[in-house]
């Protein structure tokens, strides 16, 4: 009897720990912005896609193991040895049609991810630039339009698309913000491009999904998503009020180990370019040694041990 519902006993352990497991959260299937939403409808369907051909081949299978089980009066039974050309048609055109129905929405969504999203309003608006450079083990994000930077935290206009240029000053690094769209790889030497929107105010978590050492558990950073009013207020007051980024400060940041939150009324990007040299972060090592001084003065803690209260914001944000 076991043997028989051993298959169906099988599928319930495997959605026992598909729904127990680290999915349960759901983040990914609570979007806030439009190309999180086209991507989680893209995975409801491919889900319920997947859920449909399990059922059918699993009635399939309980059908034929019922009807041509052996049987104690089966003694003369002598199979079909030559099959079915019939059969052997359908159950090649089915999986051909079941790639086809699976690659099309596919296909379309990854090409629509790539466009600038269509604001709530169903207006066209010019998208906000943001470079996003991962650091081991810290995201160092600069605002090239506003002239701010800020480390492991960013602020966003509501309803308006933002483009990030990705790049990585050292091991590659994915960014990835759950709520608000999938992720994509930041790699040293190179500028990969991400169009994300929120279509809601509040904060959304971030991380590098990539893992790169023993910092990455702690890569994380926040998007504060606020309306566009605050959002001018906030960079009008960081360009007045925060105090501007040396490039001494900057090549602190370059040296292995966690960060807090800071802000800057200047980038980096007048000095280097990490997606045309790739290398600036090891040689700005090698030439500050192993334990250099953190952008604040005190000796750089290990990458392992959380760092002191002093590493603290330059500027409130």
């Amino acid at each position: 009897m076991f043997k028989r519902f051993k298959p169906f006993f099988a599928l319930g352990l495997l959605l026992s720990v598909f729904f127990l497991g680290g999915c349960s959260n759901y983040i990914v299937l609570d979007p806030k912005g439009p190309v999180a939403a086209q991507q989680k409808d893209l995975i409801l369907y491919s889900i319920g896609f997947m859920a449909l051909i399990c059922v059918v081949v699993y009635v399939l299978f309980t059908v034929i193991v019922i009807k041509y089980r052996d049987r104690k009066n089966d003694d003369n039974y002598e199979p079909d040895q030559h099959g079915s050309k019939k059969l052997e048609i359908i159950w090649t055109v089915i999986p051909i049609l079941i790639i086809i129905a699976l690659a099309i929405p596919t296909v379309k969504t990854i090409y629509d991810v790539e466009k600038v999203p269509v604001s709530a309003s169903g207006q066209k608006k010019e998208p906000l630039v943001i470079n996003a450079t991962a650091v081991n083990w810290k995201w160092i994000f600069s605002y090239p339009e506003q002239g701010i930077e800020t480390v492991n935290y960013i602020n966003i206009p509501k309803d308006r698309p933002v483009q990030f240029r990705l790049t990585s000053a050292d091991s590659m690094s994915s960014f990835w913000v759950p709520e608000l769209g999938g992720q994509k790889y930041a790699m040293a030497g190179m500028e990969t491009k991400l169009y994300l929107q929120a279509d809601h105010t509040g904060t959304f978590s971030g991380r590098n999904s990539n893992f790169n050492g023993e910092g990455f558990a702690h890569q994380i950073f926040d998007v504060h998503s606020v309306t566009q009013s605050e959002f001018d207020k906030w960079a009008k007051d960081t360009k007045s009020k925060a105090p501007k980024l040396s490039k001494k400060q900057y090549d602190q940041l370059m040296i292995q180990g966690e960060a807090k939150k800071m802000t800057f009324s200047s980038t980096h990007l007048k000095w280097v370019d990490h997606a045309k040299e790739a290398d600036y972060a090891v040689k700005t090592r090698e030439r500050l040694g192993e334990v250099p001084q953190n952008p604040h003065g005190s000796k750089q803690k290990d990458a392992n041990k959380p760092e002191s209260d002093t590493h603290g914001e330059s500027h409130s944000h």
